[in-house]
């Protein structure tokens, strides 16, 4: 067969398939092209054909010839081939005949619902039809109605005799009334009679209704698109996608003000079908308005679901603590601080306790954060120590410390015993109940005396062991390394008496010991759990914060998946940087831990409003009257982490008096941004920042704009210089310092002068610089200074005592004699705070 018979056109030889393919130009045009499709070449062994390297036909090895084997290939190897080959085939045999009944599944399933989709429609035709046929059935049945209506007229309209007749002659006859039964049906149906109540009804008796038309079931009757929609939902019914659901009935909490897309969001019904009920009610109301308790319950019940009220602060009953059984409670680590005087050794005690130098990195060798290490000691028992700053502006810092610690070791320096902060450190530890161990330090100094340290704690009620007490007191020397295991010694037989236990097994709760905001990490906050374990991923709220641990970083810098009781450990993945103290509580979800951080930041907002508010008019104007004659240093300070923040905003509280105060305009935790600069600009106010610096944006508004910023790393440097910088708003103080006395002994009337008192000097000199008084009868008259003072002609500057001299008044001429002139001068003083 040549090629020219049809079947290969374009004259290739097995290479494909002819076939035609329609083009489709503007215009409708169109046109049919043959093209041919090439087909897959593939490789099929022939029947009697062995698989490569498979056994011979006639029964050889399973290795084959080894001379027909590829070279390097051994027969294990090959053997090993031939049963991975075999195994894909089987594979791939499988696979196809899953994909197979998978195929037929489906395609059953389509059929299966395909048909139910088809009896469907069939079933609504049929309804259809029968309705219409009904409707057709109404109308005939009107018509035939309306037609005996008619006949019944004509019938009245004939000559009245022969009904005459029948009345007279009584009952007519079954004959004679038989034809009217006939002509009540057209249709030659016998047992049809007409309705009494056609008959009987008078007016309406032929008439047709709405009601009737629509097949006597009254009210009104769905429309052709609600009709398309039970279809349309029958249909996704029965290709098994969600149909009508039943209702749901829920227990909505109701606090005492709601929004409108809440409340729905809480009954999981739609915004726009809640509104629909509260414009019925008369409220109108969109989805962000807030609506009040008794309105927002009225249209729960309407909607059939549960109201349970709750105020605001239920929102935290979610985290109330739970009384641990005495089963599940485990031995914990203890918690110690470190306390004492600022340069008495706490920091370098706890380095020779870790074996690591802290010291050197903090600014100036004073510890400026509360830190937190847990240490190993050589028995195998594991301490957690907190290292709290010594200096008084810490003083809230402390406290934290004490609060959340098992035992206070109370450092002190042996050659200098105790000092105000020492005092204050007992005061917290006292405050808080925690037993105490008095650390001796510095005993290696030629100067030391322990024992007047122990004498001078006895007067703050310390009592230690060596004095007949029950304080354990150990004498230390960090440097040296002397005593450092009696120390561990007491620590561990203090936490031994103490019975330190915790439930490693419930949700999580601790106390944030500090908290900064990190370039790199966000929000960081340092957290001590006290009580369950915090994983990786848990959600909590903390303060007015919330978040989810992304990652938990321990002491020694590793990140780890969890922390136990009394572990302290940075907690990164909170939406904002915490106050140091909050309490980390772990939540069930993400919605109640923003819910509870949501109603603290509202209830703190509240209370800073109520605080700064006054009241009433007469509080606002006694408040202007007073801060009237106050001058104020406004300024703004940014620090590395929330407890220094903290700690030099209280600082800046104490400075001033008076007539001069500090007033923070904004404090807060990270570098100093441009809005810091814009803020500081509006105030006219420098900047301070505490080990943070400006980023290059700011620098930039802050040379543009004139606005001074300050770097500082030692707390005692800015709150010298802002004390400085308040003493400069004092007024100076005006001293007087009494110079002489002058008695007027005669009065002169001297032209283009006026009066001219003519005085004798009785006491000190007369100087025509100085102020002056005029005093009559040991009462001031006039207060100035000097137009003139002479001697005889001559104008001169001072006039000394026992000699006499002529004075006048500026603008004053009312002198007499026997007046006495008190002379004075005016000395300004600075003053500082």
């Amino acid at each position: 067969m040549s090629d020219t018979d049809g079947k290969k056109p374009l004259g290739l030889r097995g290479s494909g398939r002819p076939g035609q393919v329609k083009q489709s130009f503007s215009h409708g045009r169109t046109k049919n092209v043959v093209v041919e499709t090439k087909r897959k070449r593939v490789v099929v062994p022939k029947p009697g054909a062995a698989p490569a390297g498979g056994a011979a036909s006639g029964g050889a090895p399973t290795g084959g010839d080894p001379k027909k084997r590829p070279a390097g290939i051994s027969e294990a190897e090959l053997e090993r081939r031939m049963k991975a080959l075999a195994n894909a085939r089987a594979r791939e045999a499988e696979e196809k005949a899953a994909r197979e009944a998978d195929e037929k599944a489906r395609a059953e399933e389509r059929e299966k619902r395909k048909a139910e989709i088809e009896a469907k429609e069939r079933e609504d035709r049929e309804r259809e039809e029968a309705l219409k046929a009904r409707q057709e059935e109404e109308e005939r049945k009107a018509r035939e109605a309306e037609e005996e209506k008619a006949r019944r007229a004509a019938a009245k309209a004939a000559p009245a005799a022969p009904v005459e007749d029948d009345r007279r002659g009584g009952a007519p006859s079954a004959g004679a009334r038989k034809p009217d039964r006939e002509r009540a049906d057209p249709r030659g149906d016998k047992t049809a009679k007409p309705a009494r109540g056609r008959e009987d009804g008078g007016r309406r008796a032929g008439k047709l209704t709405l009601n009737e038309a629509l097949g006597g079931q009254g009210g009104r009757q769905r429309s052709m698109a609600a009709m398309k929609r039970k279809q349309e939902r029958a249909r996704q019914k029965a290709m098994g996608q969600s149909g009508e659901r039943e209702k749901v009935v829920r227990t909505v909490q109701l606090p005492e003000a709601i929004t409108v897309a809440e409340l729905a969001n809480r009954m999981s019904e739609r915004v726009a079908d809640v509104v629909k009920s509260l414009m019925q009610n008369g409220i109108m109301a969109t989805q962000n308005q807030t609506i009040d308790q008794d309105t927002a319950e009225l249209i729960i019940e309407e909607f059939g679901h549960n109201v349970q009220r709750v105020s605001d602060a239920d929102v935290e009953q979610v985290i109330s603590q739970e009384q641990d059984r005495e089963e599940d409670l485990q031995p914990r680590p203890p918690v110690i601080t470190i306390m004492g005087h600022v340069d008495h050794g706490k920091t370098s005690l706890l380095d020779a306790i870790r074996k690591a130098n802290v010291v050197a990195g903090e600014a100036g060798g004073i510890t400026q954060h509360i830190g937190a290490y847990q240490v190993t000691t050589d028995s195998g028992s594991v301490l957690t120590f907190l290292d709290t700053p010594g200096h008084a502006a810490f003083t809230s810092m402390r406290a934290r410390g004490a609060q959340v610690t098992d035992i206070v070791v109370l450092v002190v320096a042996a050659d200098d015993a105790v000092m105000p902060q020492t005092i204050e450190a007992i005061n917290h530890a006292k405050a808080a109940k925690v037993p105490m161990i008095v650390a001796i330090n510095k005993i290696d100094r030629p100067a030391a005396n322990p024992d007047k340290v122990r004498t001078d704690l006895l007067h703050h009620e310390v009592i230690v062991e060596k004095m007949s007490g029950d304080v354990q007191d150990v004498e230390v020397s960090a440097i040296k390394g002397t005593g450092l295991d009696d120390l561990l010694e007491a620590i561990a037989l203090q936490a031994e008496f103490l019975e330190l236990k915790a439930n490693p097994s419930r949700a999580a709760s601790g106390a944030v010991i500090e908290a900064k905001l990190d370039v790199g990490r966000g929000p960081v906050a340092t957290v001590l759990v006290e009580n369950g374990t915090l994983k990786q991923g848990d959600i909590f709220v903390v303060g007015e914060q919330w978040g989810k641990v992304r990652a938990l970083i321990n002491d020694q810098g590793e990140r780890v998946k969890e922390a136990g009781p009394s572990v302290p450990v940075e907690v990164l993945g909170l939406n904002g940087t915490p106050e140091a103290g909050d309490v980390l509580n772990v939540t069930e979800t993400e919605a109640q831990a923003r819910e509870i951080a949501e109603y603290r930041a509202n209830a703190a907002k509240d209370k800073r409003a109520a605080a700064g508010a006054a009241t009433t008019l007469e509080q606002l104007m006694a408040n202007a009257k007073a801060n009237e004659n106050v001058s104020e240093l406004p300024i703004l300070v940014k620090a590395d982490v929330q407890g220094s923040a903290e700690a030099i905003v209280q600082a800046m509280e104490k400075i001033g008096n008076d007539e001069v105060r500090v007033r923070v305009l904004h404090s807060g935790v990270g570098a100093i941004t441009e809005s810091d600069i814009g803020l500081a600009e509006a105030s006219g106010a420098p900047v301070f920042g505490f080990n943070v610096r400006a980023n290059a944006p700011a620098r930039q508004a802050a040379n543009q704009k004139g606005v001074e910023i300050r770097y500082y790393s030692v707390i005692y440097d800015l709150v010298d210089d802002v004390k400085n910088a308040a003493s400069g708003l004092l007024k100076d103080e005006v001293r007087e310092n009494f110079i002489g006395y002058a008695n007027i002994k005669e009065v002169f009337k001297v032209s283009n002068v006026g009066k001219v008192a003519g005085c004798l000097v009785t006491e000190g000199v007369a100087r025509r610089s100085a102020g002056v008084r005029l005093l009559r009868d040991n009462v001031v008259i006039h207060e100035g200074t000097l137009k003139t003072l002479k001697r005889f002609k001559d104008e001169v500057a001072e006039v000394q005592s026992g000699q006499e001299c002529g004075m006048a008044f500026e603008n004053y001429d009312d002198i007499r004699e026997g007046d006495v002139i008190e002379i004075f001068e005016r000395q300004m003083v600075e003053r500082s705070l």
